[in-house]
């Protein structure tokens, strides 16, 4: 069967190198990347995501979203005169044989693409925690262990706030895309998650309380077609799993995702702007955030969630802050002073989270 003629802008003048999942057309490789770049353009202009000027933070992990995403900034900054100042921040969150070979792929796209770089480190910003040593923690608990993505989740997102501040951004981008956002959205009716549900369909959030504005400009790209990009533009990143990932609840989400994507393609889109459009009945709304009375963070509760979960840890008890066991989490716990001692009586780990 003869390769079919691409359907794109460039006429049938070259063969189709795929068929797009999102529309079903035959495109060849450069009216793809084209396509791509000018969806991703369409988002930003949409949500005016990224004002002129704006000195932007790209999260970068070393994978294929980061990646393409700061590939596709950088590009659609150059042609159509963005005025973005771009900055990686990489987030070394402690996980041995893991984060380093990460690392060394997001110091090579710097170097290529001549982008400043800068890497926090877990041990630095909360007092000596790394991922390994939470997961020994947590491994201490009987039946605790897929509890290390709900710690890295939350440490590493104040991370990247520090690093980004210690640049000087405005913005905050991160690479999630589709499939990641149609993932979340399971998860959080999966959990009855209502206040994470009200918040999860937006391009992002504004940045509220002091925190710096975040955004998604990948969220209606789906993981196939960025995949297919980083391979048509030979993009260098790093591929493998985290060594906790196996133990995730998401990743159970992602198995029940690949099932519904089966026998309805376009599951993952749906499923994301159904999020957009929830609207929750007022009792159900979550009540607006105030501060952390430990570190100042946006928090709804007197004790942000980083916080709230570095005090379990050094009280020996890392589950005290997760889902409905934070309601073991009282008074005497939320005012008890970040220099005390941790349960093993040894000084206590989360004194460098009263530096955010």
């Amino acid at each position: 069967m003869p390769v079919p003629r691409c359907s794109g802008p460039c006429g049938g003048v070259r063969p189709a190198a795929l068929r797009r999942p999102r529309t079903g057309g035959a495109v060849c490789r450069s009216c793809f990347c084209n396509a791509f770049e000018a969806e991703v353009l369409s988002t930003l202009q949409t949500g005016r995501l990224l004002p002129p000027g704006a000195v932007v933070a790209v999260g970068a992990s070393g994978g294929k979203d980061s990646t393409v995403l700061a590939h596709v900034l950088r590009a659609l900054d150059a042609r159509h005169g963005l005025a973005l100042d771009l900055h990686l921040v990489a987030v070394d969150e402690g996980i041995g044989g893991y984060r380093d070979a990460a690392l060394a792929a997001v110091r090579r796209q710097a170097g290529r693409w001549r982008l400043p770089l800068t890497v926090v480190a877990y041990a630095d910003l909360f007092g000596g925690w790394t991922m390994d040593e939470v997961a020994r923690r947590a491994a201490q608990e009987p039946g605790r262990a897929r509890a290390c993505c709900t710690f890295c989740g939350v440490l590493r997102r104040r991370a990247l706030e520090e690093g980004a501040q210690r640049v000087g951004a405005t913005h905050i981008v991160t690479g999630h895309n589709a499939d990641d956002m149609a993932e979340t959205v399971l998860m959080n009716f999966l959990r009855g998650d209502s206040g994470r549900l009200a918040r999860g369909g937006t391009l992002g959030s504004p940045g509220e309380g002091g925190a710096l504005p975040r955004c998604r400009p990948l969220q209606f790209a789906s993981q196939k077609e960025i995949v297919l990009y980083a391979h048509f533009q030979e993009l260098d990143y790093f591929s493998e799993e985290c060594v906790y990932a196996p133990e995730a609840f998401r990743g159970h989400v992602r198995d029940l995702l690949k099932a519904l994507e089966a026998a309805r393609p376009s599951v993952v889109l749906d499923l994301v702007h159904s999020a957009e459009r929830l609207a929750l009945a007022p009792a159900a709304r979550p009540p607006p955030p105030g501060a952390c009375t430990r570190c100042g963070a946006l928090s709804s509760r007197s004790l942000c969630q980083a916080c709230a979960l570095l005090d379990g840890l050094n009280r020996g008890r890392p589950r005290l802050a997760i889902g409905k066991g934070r309601k073991g989490l009282g008074e005497e716990g939320e005012k008890q002073s970040c220099t005390s001692k941790d349960s093993s009586g040894g000084p206590s780990r989360a004194g460098a989270i009263q530096a955010f």
